[in-house]
């Protein structure tokens, strides 16, 4: 298939610092089509922890300034899925050096809760919900990941179950992303214009270049998803908006596409993020999708870019410059010290 299907990924050790660290993810697969999308209530509670048979299930929500919602997440997952069914081990919030109450209520409403700068401080602190990802993977002790986003407004805890039910029946899953209806709401409670521009300006656009066959994705982005930890642990992860393009590409280059599985989970409201704050977003995941095909620009940073965005004033036009993380963490296991939830070694 050539560069459009995803080949020639030996190139990427001139790409992002650490993503050739990865290993060889040559395609055994990606020609394979991405699975139907399942409806998340296929699989009955029962069903879900007899599938379970000793695996362990954390939780992970990577949050930043999210004091008026992260309660709310953390509370409804705990009731449902730890207390009342004992389908989720643990519930982890990694908090991104948060300004505000964050960090406390998501500790009162029952989630382990740790800073991701005091994460593993030796290897140094970034900014970015991929930051917040790896980080988790140091203190987590599930076999399965589940990643909810903490801004979540109009959702449900059958969120948990539905991302889990295909990696708990099914060993040939290694990814599942959520798919939902997504409309946003304004910072005065209004709704806004329906989610997914940088979807649809930027992921789709690039998937059709250059990954054809993850087009039945209908969310690539999407915050919402699961992965086996042995998968997660093995990825090269962008620090910023990057790790979920990363992902899909990676799991779908090292396993083939049809390891990627999708849920319906219907609907789900989020906060809306105001159109300069797209940009640095749209930086990352571009940055991400370029590592991935062993592109930099000559003389670019490998971790950080200058973004200029301008603002129209009574006196002219303002310059304001933004400067999103672009750099990627290796992949866990090859990190010296880390250590899988047995206390296996995992460096190879």
């Amino acid at each position: 298939m050539g560069e459009c299907g995803g080949r020639g990924r030996s190139s990427r050790a001139d790409g992002a610092a650490g993503v050739a660290a990865a290993g060889d993810l040559s395609p055994v697969g990606g020609e394979l089509p991405v699975r139907p999308v399942h409806q998340h209530g296929e699989w009955s509670e029962a069903q879900l922890l007899g599938a379970k048979a000793g695996q362990r299930v954390s939780v992970v929500i990577p949050a930043r300034d999210e004091q008026d919602s992260v309660g709310d997440v953390v509370a409804r997952v705990r009731e449902e899925w730890v207390e009342r069914h004992p389908l989720v081990d643990e519930v982890i919030v990694i908090d991104s050096d948060s300004q505000d109450a964050t960090a406390e209520r998501a500790r009162s409403a029952g989630a382990l809760v740790f800073a991701a700068a005091e994460v593993r401080p030796d290897l140094g602190a970034a900014q970015g919900k991929g930051e917040a990802l790896w980080k988790a993977l140091h203190v987590v002790t599930g076999d399965l990941l589940v990643f909810l986003d903490a801004d979540l407004l109009d959702w449900g805890p059958h969120f948990v179950p539905g991302l889990l039910g295909p990696l708990l029946t099914d060993p040939q899953v290694r990814l599942v992303k959520a798919v939902y209806d997504r409309p946003m709401v304004d910072d005065g409670g209004r709704q806004a214009e329906a989610g997914g521009r940088v979807t649809e300006l930027v992921a789709r656009p690039l998937i059709a270049l250059h990954w054809p066959y993850l087009s039945d994705l209908v969310q690539p982005l999407s915050g919402e998803w699961a992965i086996r930890r042995s998968t997660f642990e093995r990825l090269s992860v962008p620090m910023g908006y990057g790790v979920e393009i990363a992902a899909v590409v990676d799991v779908a280059e090292r396993h083939g596409a049809d390891a990627i599985a999708q849920v319906d989970l219907g609907r789900r409201t989020h906060r809306h993020h105001r159109h300069d704050t797209l940009g640095p977003m749209a930086v990352q995941v571009l940055a991400a999708a370029e590592a991935r095909l062993g592109w930099r620009s000559p003389g670019r940073r490998e971790d950080h870019v200058t973004l200029v965005q301008y603002d129209r004033t009574p006196t002219g036009f303002v310059r304001h410059e933004r400067h999103p993380n672009i750099g990627e963490r290796p992949p866990a296991w090859s990190v010296e010290g880390y250590r899988n939830e047995t206390g296996e070694d995992l460096r190879q």
